[in-house]
């Protein structure tokens, strides 16, 4: 296996890991909240401090910092590479905490006018009240983010996956102690219960987020990690970071927006709406994370790298190879889990009917996306590691505007349903728009000499290995739907609808692998 491949499993695997505590937790309050007016509530005011979270740590930093970072290491030291982060570190953290006391004064016309209009008073008042406790979260974050950033620059990715599962271990210490009123028994074990309801889980994130960081540290240590002060604005790297972080900051905002759109929709539908969307989109994120963001994470210092070389041939074949892996998984995974997914969510969540088929039907309209989200991972990716994040920035207002349109029409004819499938849409168009752009960049660069007539038909040639690939992929998942469907009918009795349901999925999996073994194969080989 290459070290892109061995790191790509790495994260996987704690991304798995990670994605099972999530779905422990979510099961958990689910289990002792359902689709209530509290748990929307908490799910509501989650939007801004995670805007933030996203907008000044991890989701800006990391791709407008790693690029510089990586180069910094390539072409100076280590040293000069902490030097560099610690700078950004502390000019992050302090605009962090500024727009978090914002946030907190405004915080009641915010959650009135713009997230949850559709709220009454009383859950308005609520959704206030958590939002403020929230952003102690946030900042922690903050801190917790970067640190992120700076240890997959120097290509450690160990900690920052392991972060994430120790963030869902605080969370589930606030559902399962500090939010019931009556005590969780597990065999001879008896856990307390704090009765603290719909704000202990808000303490949970916030020791949720104290852990992320901390199991960090020993990374920091490990890499000698030593802290500048000051913010270095007159350092010419600083400024070729900010240069990045400006027009990313702008995409994350408007990747945030589709979030509170989404929320601002559901405030008009019934209680739980809110709830099934989050709980939908979770489990979509499920596939979505262990394929798309475990492969483009690893990818990124790689691509960086290659691309502040000039190695563009070896750039383009190196993103054709990962999209070819997406696509070929991707199909076929939505299609069996839109299939089979009914019994596990009802086992799972133990929602009545009504809300069990509210939720399912939410999350096909989210796996309709999937292939979209995935290749979104690496088409925004492949634009920072070149140091362009103003083509990202553009089509994630776009994306934007598409979802809210989309949303809005699909809304008023398929309800709730039609908002999952506004995002599957949106989505899946500005990563189809990025991966072209990209090719028709990264073709200019290598075809110059060619005439201009001769490079547009080639450009608008279909690639054929791509093409072969969405063929077997397609057909893969034709297969694969037709044996989980007779899978679940034929193993209902002797197996229970779970039994059956999980049974027929990993026979519809094994159906798919034939059409898509290349792919698995180029897996070992990225």
């Amino acid at each position: 296996m290459t070290r892109l491949t061995r790191a790509a499993l790495l994260i996987s695997f704690f991304f798995a890991l990670d994605k099972v505590f999530a779905i422990i937790r979510q099961v958990i309050i689910a289990r002792q909240f359902g689709l209530t007016a509290p748990l929307d509530a908490f799910n509501v005011a989650n939007n801004l401090p995670d805007m933030l979270f996203a907008l000044f740590s991890s989701g800006a930093l990391a791709l407008a910092l790693i690029p510089v970072l990586s180069e910094v290491l390539a072409k100076e030291n280590r040293e000069s590479l902490w030097v560099v982060f610690s700078r950004i570190a502390n000019l992050v953290f302090m605009v962090t905490a500024l727009l978090a006391i914002l946030v907190a004064i405004f915080a009641f016309p915010i959650v009135r006018n713009i997230v949850a209009p559709g709220f009454n008073p009383v859950m308005q008042a609520e959704v206030v009240q958590i939002m403020r406790m929230d952003l102690i979260a946030t900042l922690i974050f903050s801190v917790s983010g970067m640190v992120i950033a700076g240890l997959q620059a120097n290509q450690h990715f160990l900690f920052p996956a392991m972060a994430p599962i120790f963030y869902n271990i605080g969370q589930i210490f606030g559902a399962l102690v500090l939010a019931p009123s009556t005590p969780y028994t597990f065999g001879p074990i008896t856990l307390p219960a704090m009765g603290m309801g719909v704000y202990g889980l808000v303490y949970g994130v916030i020791l949720g987020a104290a852990l992320h960081l901390a199991i960090q540290i020993p990374g920091l240590i490990l890499f000698k990690f030593h802290w500048s002060p000051g913010f270095g604005l007159h350092d010419p790297r600083i400024n070729q970071i900010l240069r990045l972080m400006g027009p990313r900051l702008v995409t994350v905002f408007f990747l945030q927006l589709t979030f509170i759109a989404r929320d601002n929709l559901a405030s008009y539908f019934s209680t739980g709406a809110v709830s099934a969307l989050t709980y939908g989109w979770m489990i979509q994120q499920v596939p979505e994370t262990l394929l798309g963001t475990a492969i483009a994470t690893a990818l990124l210092p790689t691509i960086s790298e290659l691309a502040s070389t000039e190695h563009l041939v070896q750039f383009k074949a190196l993103m054709e190879k990962a999209a070819r892996v997406l696509i070929a998984f991707a199909i076929p995974i939505a299609v069996i889990l839109s299939i089979g997914l009914e019994p596990l969510v009802k086992v799972v969540f133990d929602f009545n009917q009504a809300q069990t088929t509210l939720l399912l039907w939410v999350t096909r309209g989210f796996l309709v996306g999937l292939l979209g989200h995935c290749l979104m991972e690496i088409a925004s990716r492949s634009f920072y590691a070149r140091q362009n994040a103003v083509t990202p920035m553009i089509f994630a207002g776009i994306n934007g505007l598409l979802y809210i349109i989309f949303g809005m029409a699909f809304s008023r004819t398929v309800g709730v349903m039609g908002i999952a499938l506004g995002d599957s849409l949106s989505f899946t168009i500005e990563a189809c728009l990025l991966l072209m752009i990209l090719s028709w960049q990264l073709f200019f660069r290598e075809a110059k000499p060619a005439p201009l007539l001769a490079r547009w038909k080639l450009i608008f040639h279909p690639d054929p290995q791509g093409m072969n690939t969405i063929v077997r992929s397609i057909l893969a998942a034709i297969i694969a739907s037709i044996v989980t469907l007779l899978g679940i009918r034929y193993l209902i009795q002797p197996l229970g609808s779970l039994g059956a349901s999980l049974t027929a999925m990993i026979l519809g999996a094994a159906a798919a692998l034939p059409f898509i073994w290349k792919e698995c194969r180029q897996v070992l080989r990225l």
